[in-house]
Order: C-alpha cells, then sequence, then structure tokens
C-alpha cells in the first residue's frame, strides 16, 4: 500500500541553515541595494549587493584584511576593524554612485554595539543613507579603539586609517 508523505522538503539553503526567505523578501522587496554585513573570527567582510533575476550581484567588496594597505596595524576581527571596513566600503559605494541602501545580517542575531552594527556605523559615517536606530549602533569610544587601548596599553591609529581613505578613495 502506498503511503504520502505527510512533510514538506525545505529548500536547501534553509536547510543548511543558511538563508532566512522570510528575511530576504523583505530586503528584495525595498528595491535598494543591500549591505551586506558578515563578521567572520579574523575579518570582516562588507559588500554592497543587487538583487537582479538571473542572481545578486556584488557592486562593491571590502574586507578587513584590505585595510593594511591604509596603514591599519591592528587585528582585522575587532569592532574598530569592523568599522573602518564599513567605512572603507562606503567610500567605495559613493564613488560608484550608490547614496543609499538597506542593512542585511543574514542570519547573525542582531546585538547592540555588535560588529555587524559597527560596519553600518562605518558606512553611515562614509556618508552612505541607510535606515537604523542609533541605539544599536556602538559608541564612537568603542570604533576608535580606545577601549583596546585602555587595556592594552597600545594606540589603534584609527584616525589615521579614516584620513588614509579618504584621501586614497576618492
Amino acid at each position: 500500500m502506498a503511503h504520502k508523505t505527510i512533510y514538506k522538503l525545505r529548500r536547501r539553503r534553509r536547510r543548511e541553515g543558511k538563508t532566512n526567505y522570510r528575511k530576504r523578501l523583505a530586503l528584495i522587496k525595498s528595491k535598494k541595494p543591500r549591505l551586506v554585513a558578515r563578521v567572520l573570527s579574523r575579518s570582516v567582510v562588507a559588500q554592497i549587493v543587487s538583487y537582479r533575476p538571473e542572481g545578486d550581484a556584488t557592486i562593491v567588496n571590502t574586507t578587513s584584511l584590505e585595510l593594511k594597505n591604509y596603514g591599519w596595524n591592528g587585528h582585522n576581527g575587532n569592532i574598530a576593524a569592523a568599522y573602518l571596513t564599513g567605512f572603507l566600503c562606503g567610500k567605495k559605494a559613493l564613488k560608484k554612485g550608490i547614496k543609499e541602501a538597506i542593512l542585511d545580517i543574514g542570519l547573525h542575531t542582531p546585538v547592540k554595539g555588535s560588529k555587524v552594527f559597527a560596519v553600518l556605523k562605518g558606512a553611515v559615517d562614509a556618508g552612505l543613507k541607510i535606515p537604523h536606530d542609533e541605539k544599536t549602533l556602538p559608541s564612537d569610544e568603542t570604533v576608535r579603539g580606545k577601549t583596546i587601548e585602555k587595556y592594552r596599553g597600545k594606540s589603534l591609529n584609527v584616525d589615521s586609517v579614516i584620513k588614509e581613505i579618504e584621501n586614497k578613495v576618492k
């Protein structure tokens, strides 16, 4: 006797835990480019991605590993590096003519003051218009690396890297 299955197989990326299709659909309906912020243990990735029917197109791609070219001598996985990565991504996006975007944090849990929101703060400070709540952004002291300076006794050159990015990316 034949039996009918009573469950529906989910899409592959949903089964693998890589995509939340409800969030993705809501972001695509906005018809704005997405600022995709991905935080890894040793680096931070920020991209400007736009939807196309044949597949998403990456317009701007920036990683915290690129900060070495601008004089960054700190760790690539901290909040200051995340801020600078967002700032660099924002400057590159403005250079390509993108003025506004919407934040896409993927499956990351939104935690107030986290690295994902440091990327957002960097992009907003660079000049991109991204809807956000000021309460979620990390403090200026944290973003400028002052908390790391207190802990380690070593100065991070965040302000000089920002000036270097502004000079090189025009």
